[in-house]
């Protein structure tokens, strides 16, 4: 559910001008259906550590992130948090055609997002064939980075996880060389199943091989991405 303290919302009449339009599940609607939908929605922005939807909630609100980034959580049984996901610019929130969220949705950095009533948006996809068959593809997409993260998690040295996490928000965020890190060392440390000291040994040993630099707790410049993917490939 939408948190109290998430934000205003504003009428969300025109999509000419999103940044995320090319890439979003709406690029294929024509004017007229583009239009229909955004009558529907609204734009919001919350700040980094406001949470949009809370597990276990009635899953009320989906939409598309148009700006920052978010995590995706769950509470373990013993009360603490575990990363299951990141989401970025472009991607998709909330659980349409089903009735509870399974996860925290809380932004990791200011963001921006459209979102839509989840029964209005589910009868509008049930009308629109190609936002449905978007919704199946990005489905499948997530499918298969999650499988890609299985296999990460439990073949990869810590060295090649951290690798490939760098590698993943570089390509994600459109950042090739230097890129705002939207995770804290810890944070780090629970998407890669990692401690928070062996993330920042691994940190240190990318930087003293002259492969990455850290010009500040929450900034990473990328000096030699070749050797950066050799290292992520295993």
């Amino acid at each position: 559910m939408l948190s109290g303290r998430s934000g205003g919302g504003e009428a969300n009449r025109s999509c000419e001008g999103c940044a995320v339009r090319a890439s979003a599940i709406c690029c294929s609607l024509d004017p007229v259906a583009l239009d229909a939908l955004s009558r529907l929605g609204r734009k919001i922005h919350v700040l980094a550590g406001q949470t949009l939807v809370w597990e276990g909630d009635e899953s009320i609100l989906v939409g598309n992130v148009l700006a920052g980034m978010l995590k995706l959580s769950t509470v373990t049984g013993d009360g603490r948090e575990q990363i299951v996901g990141i989401v970025y610019p472009s991607d998709f929130i909330g659980r349409p055609f089903g009735r509870d969220s399974h996860h925290s949705v809380t932004a990791l950095t200011d963001a921006s997002l459209c979102v839509f009533g989840r029964s209005a948006f589910d009868r509008f996809a049930h009308e629109h064939g190609e936002v449905e068959h978007a919704l199946l593809a990005r489905t499948l997409v997530e499918l298969d980075r999650a499988r890609h993260w299985m296999l990460l998690l439990g073949r990869k040295s810590a060295c090649e996880r951290v690798a490939s996490l760098i590698l993943e928000m570089s390509a994600r965020l459109n950042a090739e060389q230097e890129i705002a890190l939207p995770l804290s060392r810890q944070q780090m440390a629970d998407v890669l199943g990692l401690t928070i000291e062996t993330v920042s040994r691994s940190l240190t040993k990318l930087k003293h091989a002259g492969i990455i630099s850290l010009p500040g707790t929450r900034r990473l410049t990328i000096d030699a991405p070749d050797k950066l993917k050799r290292i992520a490939d295993g």
